[in-house]
C-alpha cells in the first residue's frame, strides 16, 4: 500500500515487546525479497544516545541488517523530543518526492 516508510525514534521496546517484535521478525524474514521490491525508501531516523528509545532502535537495525531489509539510518543529537523529530522530518520529507 505504501512504498515510503519513515520510522521516527523507534524499536520495539524490549524486553516486554519481544513476543511482538520476533512475530513482526518472522513476517520480514519471509518477506525479505517483497519488503525490498516494494519500498522504495525504509528510513529511520533517530536522536542520540540521550534517547529513550536509542537502545531499542539500535536493536531493530541490528535485525534488520541480519534480515537483509535495505534501510537506512539517520541520528540526530538529542532526546525523544520534537526538535529531534522536526529534524527527522526536514530529512524525510524531501525524499517522498524524488
Amino acid at each position: 500500500m505504501f512504498s515510503y516508510l519513515g520510522v521516527f525514534s523507534s524499536g520495539w521496546i524490549m524486553p516486554m515487546q519481544k513476543d511482538l517484535a520476533e512475530g513482526q521478525y518472522t513476517l520480514m524474514q519471509r518477506r525479505a525479497d517483497t519488503i525490498n521490491n516494494n519500498l522504495k525508501i525504509l528510513w529511520i531516523g533517530m536522536g542520540g544516545k540521550e534517547d529513550i528509545a536509542y537502545k531499542n532502535c539500535q536493536l531493530m537495525l541490528g535485525r534488520l541488517d541480519e534480515l537483509k531489509i535495505k534501510h537506512s539510518y539517520s541520528e540526530y543529537p538529542g532526546g525523544h523530543t520534537w526538535p529531534v523529530w522536526r529534524n527527522n522530518l526536514y530529512n524525510f520529507a524531501p525524499l517522498l518526492f524524488q
